[in-house]
């Protein structure tokens, strides 16, 4: 196959690949939902129940560091004309939806918004969103709102922090069943949100949105080939230095062996060594 071909095939793989893109597809979602307001702010009036709520700001896969600990990328970070700022994730595998998870991403938004010297009282209010593929929480319903409370009386904590999963098998008539049979089209003529369909339709049919996608998908093959060289380097760091170890230990139970001063036991004990292979290397050198 020449170059060409190759090219050619890459290019017809990607094509097929984008036809098939819903935006219960992480990586299409962001690129749908990046830099204009209108498609977050449709989707978090509807699964957050507030017509009026304005975003004002969006940013996709923001990474938010931890120098110490794990970071973390978030999917969609949006902020409304209250300030208040939400994380919305996407979930297709149920493991990456935990509890824990969303926890977790919850106090990585809190730890970063305070600025030194702020006071606490100033940390706006924060919602956590999964939307995720299949029935994660499993009792049947469209939306799980998550909120802290007083165990004794139920009265909510008032925290400004608030968690909810969306669940995106759930097909009600209403605005959320709707909202997640959209997000399961591969075909934006089934959509019923058409401010929605107009923007997967051009990603997925103009020739603009469609050479934006293709970059796309290169960048994801390079990025994956770049992880996965790195971690065959750290592999290959690793080996070599079992390697190395291993060699140090023969060496130290070569210059014992020809001291003849302890047992063969002794020698595998003190080398770490098995003793099988203390006697082998005895054996190899006839010592």
């Amino acid at each position: 196959m020449t170059e060409t071909e190759r090219i050619d095939q890459k290019h017809e793989e990607d094509l097929q690949r984008l036809r098939g893109f819903r935006l219960l597809d992480d990586d299409f979602l962001t690129k749908c939902f990046e830099e204009d307001t209108r498609y977050i702010q449709l989707v978090l009036r509807i699964v957050l129940e507030k017509p009026e709520l304005e975003v004002v700001d969006v940013r996709t896969q923001v990474f938010v560091e931890n120098v110490l600990n794990r970071s973390v990328r978030l999917d969609v970070v949006a902020t409304d004309r209250s300030g208040r700022k939400i994380n919305v994730e996407i979930q297709r595998s149920d493991k990456g939806a935990g509890r824990r998870r969303a926890r977790y991403n919850s106090s990585m938004m809190d730890a970063n918004l305070l600025k030194k010297g702020e006071d606490f009282e100033e940390l706006p209010e924060t919602w956590v969103i999964f939307i995720t593929e299949h029935d994660v929480i499993g009792k049947g319903e469209a939306v799980y709102p998550i909120e802290r409370c007083f165990l004794g009386s139920g009265e909510r904590f008032e925290d400004g922090s608030h968690i909810l999963y969306v669940n995106g098998s759930y097909r009600g008539d209403t605005p959320v069943g709707r909202l997640m049979h959209d997000f399961s089209c591969t075909n934006p003529d089934d959509m019923n949100y058409e401010e929605l369909a107009d923007r997967v339709r051009f990603f997925k049919e103009s020739k603009e949105g469609v050479a934006i996608m293709c970059k796309v998908m290169e960048d994801m093959r390079n990025e994956s080939l770049r992880e996965g060289l790195e971690t065959g380097r750290k592999e290959g760091r690793k080996e070599g230095r079992k390697e190395g170890v291993k060699e140090e230990k023969k060496l130290t139970v070569l210059r014992m062996l020809e001291m003849r001063r302890y047992t063969l036991d002794e020698v595998a004990e003190i080398s770490g060594l098995p003793l099988e292979e203390v006697k082998k290397l005895k054996t190899s050198q006839d010592l």
